[in-house]
């Protein structure tokens, strides 16, 4: 039996389009909902940068003291084999050996950075007369009388910083805010370590018995994102502290103890927090002489390359899987949002959203590290 044939004019073919040399027209069909995911993704990110930015001062301890309890984690869980498997003497050992370390490290640094800022009010006037005759600039500076203005800012420096308040209350209050900071972040890191396991399989209950091996699993990935890289990045922190302490006593950089905390403790800023900690110690480099200025400058930007491309991708390594673009996009959305703090968690926060993303749409997800 033949196939049918059709009934009816045949259809004509399309009329091609005529080649006047100009270049095919392209249309881009935009799917609606990918806009309204982008505004509300926009809308969300708004909200929650308004609310960090009303949130007390609570919520930087909270932050602070969790990535504290994430870095001193893999102390904790080795001397928690060490002691038999008992996790509050484990705490109370690490801790311990860290209240220990800051009590020495004050000791040992406070004495010097106390007479060296005493010293430092009476050397800037011999420091910034030699800014005159640094070559290129010297003469602009002379000319603009830039010491003088110099000299007169460092002079009324305390009477703006004390405000309506005398020195002793702005000094007592700062101490007592510091020192109220401090015991609120411990206090944190204490009880996330002692009962980060028991806050763990109480959220597990709540997941339905079939996702719970998914949770697990991305439970697991967060950890070991942000745990990793909050331990690594305190150790490429400390290695940068000592490193300026050693640099600043050989240099003789006043406050050179003061200056390696600071440095210490934006070096934990990712991308940004390297100029942000460097620029004081370059500063009060000229504070000794112009030559230590320059000096403390090249020695500084010489270990930032090094850091930036030896320390930080051996230690840190690739954990948080983020391009450096992103990184920075990260750091400088967290600065906006939550000044440093915000900046501290914006990176591993994001890295760990990345590979939960990956998880759920390819499950078993590989970290750089994994694998036999």
């Amino acid at each position: 039996m033949g196939d049918p044939v059709p009934v009816g004019p045949p259809e004509a073919p399309e009329p091609e389009p005529p080649d006047n040399g100009a270049p095919p027209v392209r249309v881009v069909d935009l799917d609606w909902r990918s806009v309204a995911v982008a505004l509300a993704a926009f809308v969300v990110l708004v909200a929650l940068t308004g609310l960090i930015r009303s949130a007390p001062h609570t919520l930087t301890s909270l932050a602070i003291g969790t990535l504290l309890a994430l870095a001193l984690n893999p102390l904790v869980s080795a001397a928690q084999r060490r002691v038999g498997g008992r996790r509050a003497p484990a705490v109370a050992i690490v801790l311990t050996g860290f209240t220990l370390s800051v009590v020495v490290l004050v000791a040992l640094l406070g004495p010097p950075a106390v007479r060296q800022a005493r010293d430092l009010r009476r050397q800037l006037p011999t420091v910034i007369r030699q800014l005159n005759d640094l070559p290129v600039v010297g003469p602009r500076l002379e000319r603009s009388h830039a010491s003088d203005k110099v000299q007169h800012w460092i002079e009324t420096l305390p009477d703006r910083l004390a405000g309506d308040t005398t020195p002793i209350e702005s000094a007592g209050r700062a101490v007592f805010d510091g020192m109220l900071a401090a015991f609120l972040t411990i206090l944190v890191a204490v009880a996330l370590m002692l009962d980060g396991d028991r806050l763990v399989r109480a959220g597990r209950r709540l997941v339905p018995p079939h996702r719970r091996a998914q949770a697990d699993r991305i439970g697991d990935l967060t950890y070991r994102v942000v745990g990793r890289y909050a331990a690594g990045s305190v150790f490429v922190a400390g290695i940068a502290g000592v490193y300026i302490l050693i640099v600043g006593l050989a240099l003789r950089i006043p406050l050179t103890p003061l200056l390696a905390v600071w440095v210490m403790v934006f070096d934990l800023v990712p991308q940004i927090g390297g100029a942000v900690g460097g620029i004081p110690f370059v500063l009060l480099g000229f504070a000794h002489s112009a030559t230590t200025g320059v000096i403390a400058g090249v020695l500084f930007l010489a270990y930032l390359q090094v850091e930036n491309h030896v320390i930080q991708p051996v230690v840190v390594g690739r954990t948080v899987q983020l391009s450096p673009p992103a990184t920075m996009t990260a750091a400088l959305v967290g600065v906006s949002a939550a000044g440093v703090v915000g900046a501290l968690i914006a990176v591993p926060l994001c890295g760990a959203a990345k590979v939960v993303y990956q998880e759920l749409r390819r499950p078993n997800v590989v970290l750089p590290d994994d694998g036999p």
